[in-house]
């Protein structure tokens, strides 16, 4: 009998109700998160099953969200927060730099902040402004905290889990445009994916290619294309899942065996996730090298609204041929 499959919000449903049964200090909660089960539904059925002491709807305010999650964290819950979309955390992002990225190096390890903030994040859903934003980069910036943005339902459960296990506070962004898009088998009960480490999703030997989030489907777009013409390149595909940490070794070996490599996001191209690659990159593997690394990302401007997001985001066609451009070189 063939496995049930479920997508994305199913699959980091399944991980909360995982985690709270095995841990009663998880806690979920935020803008109605208990009784409607989050905008997304993310959440549906937690309250009815762990009650309303553990899973509750909080006040529309995103720092006091964070804020008393830090306490509750530092004091030995493990609280789970979801903000209703990415662009609404920046009011929160004080509590997150000043307090639950410094507690454990304020308090000398006496404590930490086993706190994570869930959040959708980026675009392609053709939101209001504020709901598309993809600024990993900032988060990954800050010193304490971990980021973590799935590809996928396997990866999410996986993921999902060992974040709320993880002793300091993890951001774990979700794509919204992926929530539904994709299905995969039911993950297994005790999967559970470590931080900090990328996955290969295929190898190859001539190009390197480096996604993660909604992305890696783009990505799978542009090899499906490549794959039609007569010499199709021999891809290693990389999925980052954590952003911070990052994975340096699994890059730096794949880049010294293909020699070029092309890195896609969707956030702004200045100061991205990308060039913090590309910088590690050339101080490790530079001398293999044999064509510059390429950014396919989005711009240097504010989302776009509605019919302009597919003019922003990076499409099949342009990783394709970016990814030509760069063997070609």
């Amino acid at each position: 009998m063939p496995k049930e499959k479920i997508n994305l919000v199913e699959a980091i449903n399944l991980a909360l109700k995982e985690e709270m049964t095995q841990d009663k200090n998880v806690i979920v909660y935020g803008e109605d998160v208990g009784f409607e089960g989050g905008v997304f539904r993310v959440t549906e059925g937690l309250q009815k099953q762990f009650g309303e002491q553990r899973c509750f709807d909080s006040p529309l305010c995103e720092s006091g969200i964070v804020g008393t999650a830090i306490g509750a964290a530092i004091y030995g819950l493990k609280p789970v927060v979801e903000i209703q979309f990415a662009g609404f955390l920046y009011s929160a992002y004080d509590q997150l730099i000043s307090h639950a990225a410094r507690i454990r190096t304020r308090s000398r390890g006496r404590f930490t902040c086993p706190l994570v903030v869930r959040t959708p994040y980026g675009g392609g859903i053709k939101a209001l402004e504020h709901h598309s934003e993809s600024m990993e980069a900032i988060y990954a910036h800050t010193p304490g905290l971990k980021v973590v943005i799935p590809s996928g339902p396997q990866e999410a459960y996986g993921l999902l889990r060992a974040a709320i296990q993880d002793p300091d506070p993890v951001i774990f962004l979700e794509p919204t445009r992926i929530y539904r898009a994709i299905k995969e088998e039911a993950p297994a009960k005790d999967l559970i994916i470590p931080l900090g480490k990328a996955n290969i999703v295929q190898t190859g030997d001539q190009v390197t290619v480096i996604a993660w989030g909604a992305m890696l489907r783009e990505v799978k777009k542009a090899l499906a294309l490549l794959a039609q013409e007569k010499d199709a390149p021999a891809v290693e595909l990389i999925d980052l899942r954590t952003i911070s940490p990052l994975d340096t070794e699994t890059i730096v070996k794949s880049v010294e065996k293909t020699g070029h490599c092309v890195i896609v996001h969707e956030a702004p191209r200045s100061g991205g996730i990308a060039a913090e690659i590309i910088a590690r990159i050339n101080e490790k593997a530079l001398l293999s090298l044999e064509a510059p690394v390429k950014r396919i990302t989005g711009f240097d401007t504010v989302f776009p609204l509605y019919q302009n997001e597919s003019l922003y985001l990076p499409s099949p066609e342009q990783i394709a041929a970016g990814i030509k451009a760069v063997i070609n070189f």
